[in-house]
């Protein structure tokens, strides 16, 4: 009987061990926890700001709408802001914020100021490893712009968003005004920010992509 003590002690701590490399591996999985809120951060600009609409209006108020109470929504868009602009204010804002999910609409701007794509790429990278070392995901929101900036510019332009989608491994939404920019009654009369009437296509244009971010228990849940 004395003999059979230890071995008993041995099996009982196998299973006490096993049960606690579980239970770390599942606590140190980044996944969103299906009893929290998930916090969405959107760095953007005039297009995701509402620029020239009532605020009420734009694509991501009614992302917040069809979101419900099951998230916690954060815009940190500014009309006219370029890559290194949102740089800037990014590493406060994610720190104050700890986003789940960071939407990257930015680039918009520097394309159509001439800047270099290659600074532009550097900056959105920087953002994205600074989203995935706190554990973010990131969505990348590409934008694309007018011809008359000439082919080789604008094909090195819209490539800076799918060399970063391949390299970080990030889902992409490779050009946010599809099926908008070249119909003149769902833009202003700017020809670059879309009307009232566009912001629920450029939400259906960023929700494919953004649903499977939340988990499958938002999917479920919003079914």
């Amino acid at each position: 009987m004395k003999r059979s003590i230890p071995v008993t002690w041995q099996k009982l701590n196998r299973m006490v061990t096993g049960y606690l490399v579980v239970l770390i591996v599942t606590l140190s999985a980044p996944t969103i926890n299906a009893n929290e809120r998930p916090t969405l951060l959107i760095m953007g600009d005039s297009l995701s700001a509402a620029y020239g609409i009532e605020r009420e209006q734009g694509w991501v108020t009614l992302l917040e709408e069809r979101l419900g109470n099951q998230a916690n929504l954060v815009n940190a868009s500014i009309s006219g802001e370029t890559t290194s602009g949102g740089l800037q204010r990014f590493s406060d804002i994610l720190d104050k914020q700890q986003p789940d999910i960071v939407l990257l609409e930015l680039g918009g701007n520097d394309g159509l100021r001439g800047l270099a794509p290659n600074q532009m790429r550097t900056n959105l990278a920087d953002m994205i490893e600074q989203s995935q070392e706190a554990d973010a995901q990131v969505l990348l929101l590409g934008i694309d712009i007018p011809p008359n900036y000439g082919q080789a510019y604008r094909d090195a332009f819209t490539g800076v968003y799918y060399s970063l989608a391949e390299e970080y491994d990030v889902p992409l939404v490779p050009f946010l005004l599809e099926g908008i920019a070249l119909n003149e009654q769902l833009m202003q009369s700017d020809g670059i920010h879309p009307t009232a009437e566009a912001q629920a296509i450029i939400l259906d244009n960023v929700w494919p992509e953004l649903e499977p971010l939340l988990g499958r228990d938002y999917q479920a849940s919003s079914k």
